[in-house]
């Protein structure tokens, strides 16, 4: 009974280098690994991928490789027509029933299990699900064969390139970003392949189809209703009378569970037919919530539907978490941009736009886990995914539910390759309007139980064909319980109780909006007023007339990765950093080496705009010294434009979505972590400005300003300004106490007086810090570095022979192949005034003693303990230990600010070759890439997983010594 994923053991083979049928290799001819043309396959994933695991093509992400890839629109679509195979061992019961599920072909198939054929409709965003009962083999062990075939108009790439190259893939419905993008090459198979997951499910006589869990609320969210329908099927010749089942329950602490709810009725489904049954309503009485990242705690339940079969027993089963919330919108009246509430709460939207998370579609659990919480630790509370990408899977919004971030999901239409472009692409959409309906219903039926899912949106840019926009205008209605942000029912009685439960609608719960610039977005009236896309002046994000809508879909900038990065994915010739060519009148423009232009390098200067951003630290002299100043100008431009929007909350605007936050290949712009999972500079800077409580510096009136994104009013709290000099002195510092800020609130507090004093330094550290007043605990910290008017940063260059000594002390804890090391990080270079602000308050979180574990023994090999043993004898050597932690120091007899440390994590494998890249990733920091004035200290947690027989060494670098220093 259930589901069972057929994930391992898939090869796959060109066809035409393929001379048997379909019958033949599911009968007679089974194929082997040992035989070529088969090799390994990988699924969920597309051809290309299954070429780059087998080393039959080079890594399209390296380097120039892309171009040696041969492309579809050049070899046709017979090359990219591929087999796959497999076996799966299944063995029926009496009156059971298997279903061979496909939930992402792309684009068409045909299907073979043990000689007989089944011929799969087309379109990439469809579910196939196909009774096989008939078809297994009596012995158990089956042969599954699936022959795919590429989209239809794969187009040919313009040598111009440009946004969907020549348009032709938006006659199909399909991915649109892969005939390349303006942030991305092309993708040579158009993605062709079995781009997710492959199951059989068994089950007895009636199977469940598609359940739909609604929640309702009344009584200002105390009574709760959850409306559910679920669709049965009889495959069996005779009416089955059922028991069908709903139970409700939570996981308590110990493994326990809590039912909350539990309802059964009987029914009875004709022999052979389809019966749609809506449950009477649950009533829940106050029940957790769902909230969103930053707004309260992510309460799900796990609901679980059953259906019995007299004479049978268990028919089927399915599961899924709910979480109860309710998400509404509207146009806002005082900035016309889309408000959003969730539980009758306003949530200022910060988050950015997502396009898929690999471009080669290896989708998989553990990438998306790591990829949503990169989202969540940056304090963002929606991803928008792109129209041109895909319809994001239920692993993402599994984990997006799990997390905490609000899902913007758009449908296949954007305008570059619907309406506009050059050439100008078909304003018509995909040829055929019905198979792009079908896969929008079906789309929705698959996500449509996550309540992380916000809203609908037809489209990028543009909005679909008429008739396509009429029919999801209809499907997607909203239930009269969803109608209106401001409308409150006291009672349910006095509801209409002849309205339609709202599980009965497709979805009746998410506000379709028909495109992104369209109805409180941007001008909202499709006017292309999204962007800008390229450096800006830091205080140019808070002057009045930077950008003048409530709510832009799409704001970008640069997102240079670190030297690391380019060195693992580029050949030598790719390490060359750009030229810096002046013009007449004095601006600079970048000219990259052809590598960075192929990876579609955004520059860090815009002529006659904006000086270049880099050139302000000083001319780079390698590599390493650009992506390190690069790092720098990520964090201030990312941190200033989440500022900006932030300063003018609800009074100018209602929401900002960055374009873009990562990159699915090896794309230098629009990024907060490379497809390697090395976050930049701009990560942490985003997770600053972006904190529910935040103290910020208005870089246009140099205002100090305090953000309450929260319900709650703050109260009883106070600010400290101080300004750090070069030479390690403080000449300006400031406490302002008894201090209030209302909630959903922006407040300027009082305008900076430094640099107006006299003899102010050219280049200077502010810190601010927010702090409770009753017990000196930090809430905010804010770090900056700054310069006069007209000024710049190269007096940092020298300060780089600073050597501020740092005290680090560090607890490791170890679960399977799991580490966390928290370390805590002091500049103890001089100790602050005992009677001031500074020296009392504290940023260093509370834990938990219990929850480090520090018995290194946790494998029955005991393979760690002899690796850490190993390590423990460096420690003794250069270290000391206090309190079960592990001390280490970094000399040095400045006084001074300890600028810009980060962290990192490398293997120390013994057979490591010269130049390869140690780096352990993805990692989890709690904080990076930041600063310590003297006196002051800092706890940051570091998690991450470790390859077998491999031992993580943990470093930090900082702009003030050259080399990195150990820590772990």
């Amino acid at each position: 009974m259930g589901k069972t994923v057929l994930e391992d053991g898939w090869l796959a083979a060109r066809s035409t280098d393929v001379k048997l049928t379909g019958n033949q290799l599911t009968t007679t001819n089974p194929p082997s690994s040992d035989y070529p043309p088969w090799m390994p396959a990988v699924i969920p994933g597309t051809v290309l991928a299954t070429l780059v695991k087998n080393n039959l093509i080079p890594d399209p992400f390296y380097g120039l490789n892309n171009e040696a890839v041969m492309d579809i629109g050049d070899s046709g679509r017979e090359y990219y027509t591929f087999w796959f195979f497999t076996t799966f061992d299944c063995k029926l019961s009496s009156n059971q029933y298997v279903d061979l599920n496909f939930r992402g072909i792309n684009y068409s198939a045909e299907v073979y299990l043990n000689g007989h054929e089944t011929v799969l409709p087309k379109g990439m965003f469809r579910r196939h699900s196909i009774d096989v009962t008939d078809f297994l083999d009596p012995d158990g062990h089956n042969l599954l064969a699936v022959l795919v075939h590429p989209p239809d108009h794969p187009g040919t790439i313009p040598p111009q390139g440009g946004q969907g190259g020549d348009h032709e893939i938006g006659k199909d419905v399909a991915t649109q970003y892969v005939q390349g993008w303006d942030w991305m090459a092309p993708i040579r198979d158009r993605n062709t392949g079995i781009w997710d997951e492959v199951s059989i499910t068994v089950a007895g006589p009636v199977k469940i189809v598609d359940p739909h869990l609604v929640s309702s609320f009344f009584d200002d969210y105390k009574r709760v209703y959850l409306h559910s329908t679920v669709d049965l099927v009889n495959r069996s010749g005779k009416a089955a009378n059922c028991s069908l089942s709903i139970q409700v329950s939570t996981e308590l602490e110990g493994n326990t569970i809590l039912v909350e709810n539990l309802q059964t009725k009987q029914l009875s489904v004709p022999a052979n037919s389809h019966a749609q049954y809506t449950f009477p309503e649950l009533f829940f009485y106050k029940p957790n919530l769902w909230w969103p990242n930053g707004m309260g705690k992510q309460s799900l339940y796990n609901v679980e539907i059953t259906v019995n079969v007299d004479g049978y027993g268990e028919s089927d089963a399915w599961g899924h978490h709910f979480g109860f919330r309710k998400i509404e919108s509207e146009i806002d009246s005082a900035t016309g941009g889309r408000l959003f509430k969730v539980n009758g709460e306003p949530i200022f939207i910060r988050g950015g736009n997502w396009i898929l998370s690999d471009g080669l579609l290896r989708l998989s659990k553990k990438r998306y886990k790591t990829d949503i919480k990169f989202h969540a630790d940056m304090n963002f509370n929606m991803i928008r995914c792109w129209a041109g990408g895909i319809s994001e899977r239920p692993d993402f919004y599994h984990y997006c539910d799990i997390y905490g971030l609000l899902v913007w999901q758009e449908f296949w239409i954007t305008g570059d390759v619907d309406g506009r472009g050059d050439p100008v692409s078909n304003p018509n959409g995909p040829l055929d309007h019905e198979l792009f309906l079908y896969c929008a219903r079906d789309t929705v039926k698959l996500l449509r139980n996550h309540p992380s899912l916000a809203l609908w949106v037809g489209g990028n840019e543009q909005i679909p064909p008429h008739d396509i926009n009429e029919a999801l205008t209809n499907d997607l209605k909203l239930h009269p319980f969803f109608l209106k942000v401001n409308e409150t029912v006291e009672s349910k009685e006095e509801t209409n109780l002849t309205i339609m439960d709202p599980s009965q609608y497709l979805d009746g719960t998410r506000v379709y909006i028909k495109g992104s610039l369209w109805e409180g977005f941007a001008d909202s009236n499709g006017g292309w007023t999204d962007g800008p896309y390229e450096i800006q002046k830091p205080e140019s994000f808070f002057k009045d007339d930077f950008y003048q809508y409530g709510f832009n879909p799409e704001v970008g900038n640069v997102g240079m990765p670190v030297a690391a990065t380019i060195r693992a994915t580029m050949p030598p010739e790719g390490w060359e950093i750009p030229l810096f060519n002046k013009s007449p009148s004095g601006y600079v423009k970048e000219v990259p080496n052809p590598i960075w232009v192929y990876h579609k390098y955004i520059p860090y200067s815009k002529p006659d705009l904006v000086h270049d951003q880099i050139l302000l630290y000083g001319k780079p002299k390698d590599l390493d010294d650009f992506c390190l100043k690069a790092q720098l100008v990520n964090y201030i431009q990312y941190r200033a434009l989440l500022e900006g929007w932030t300063s003018r909350m609800w009074t100018k605007y209602t929401g900002v979505l960055i374009w873009k936050t990562q990159n699915p290949w090896t794309g230098l712009r629009g990024q907060f972590y490379d497809h390697l999972h090395d976050q930049t500079a701009g990560f942490y800077g985003c997770r600053h400005a972006a904190e529910p409580v935040h103290i910020q510096l208005n870089l246009d009136t140099y205002f100090v300003e305090v953000v309450n994104t929260t319900s709650g009013a703050l109260s009883d709290v106070a600010i400290e300004v101080s300004v750090w000099d070069l030479e390690g002195a403080c000449p300006y510092y400031e406490v302002t106490e008894n201090l209030s800020v209302p909630s959903k609130k922006t407040l300027p507090m009082f305008e900076m007086k430094y640099p107006q004093s006299e003899n102010p330094k050219p280049v200077y550290f502010l810190l601010l810090k927010l702090y409770k007043m009753s017990d000196f605990h930090i809430i905010s910290r804010n770090f900056y570095w700054l310069h006069l008017p007209d000024g710049d940063y190269k007096l940092l260059e020298p300060y780089r022979k600073k050597k501020i000594p740092l005290k680090m002390t560090s607890d490791i804890s170890i679960s399977g192949s799991t580490y966390e090391v928290r370390v805590n990080v002091k500049n103890i270079s001089k100790k602050p005034d005992n009677n001031s602000s500074l020296y009392k308050n504290t940023f260093i979180d509370k834990y938990d003693d219990s929850v480090f574990d520090f018995d290194f023994d946790l494998t029955s090999t005991g393979a760690i303990k002899q690796e850490v043993g190993l390590l423990q004898k460096f420690y003794d050597r250069f270290s000391r230990v206090e309190n079960d932690g592990r001390v280490s120091e970094v000399n040095g007899t400045d006084v001074g600010v300890a600028f810009f440390l980060n962290f990192s994590v490398h293997s120390t494998k013994q057979d490591h070759k010269k130049g390869e890249d140690t780096r352990i990733l993805p990692v989890h920091y709690s904080d990076n890439y930041f600063s310590l004035v003297p006196g002051e200290e800092m706890d940051v947690t570091i998690s991450f997983e470790v390859p077998k027989g491999v031992t993580p060494r943990v470093s930090l670098h900082g702009w003030n010594f050259d080399s990195a220093h150990t820590v772990h």
